[in-house]
């Protein structure tokens, strides 16, 4: 039998795995904020202060937030970030 999880516990162990990469965003004036866990366990992040408008977010986001995400938080299906700016 699985075991059903809550948002509020989901959402307390993204915010511990995105805490490891906080310092980094901070350091360059921006931050990320969990919006929401959808139903199919997909995983809404917002990145916040410079780190909204970066050319390298992109980069930032897969290689950083959503790894660091997907491997503490196996319940976790998907990431997705609502305002990546595009590399040009």
């Amino acid at each position: 039998m699985e075991t059903v999880v809550n948002n509020d516990e989901l959402i307390t162990k993204i915010d511990r795995a995105l805490d490891s990469m906080r310092p980094y965003l901070a350091a360059d004036g921006g931050n990320v904020k969990v919006l929401e866990v959808t139903e199919d366990r997909t995983v809404r992040l917002e990145l916040m202060g410079s780190c909204g408008s970066c050319p390298m977010s992109a980069m930032t986001f897969k290689g950083g937030l959503e790894e660091a995400i997907l491997r503490a938080v196996p319940e976790i299906s998907k990431v997705e970030a609502v305002n990546i700016t595009p590399a040009f």
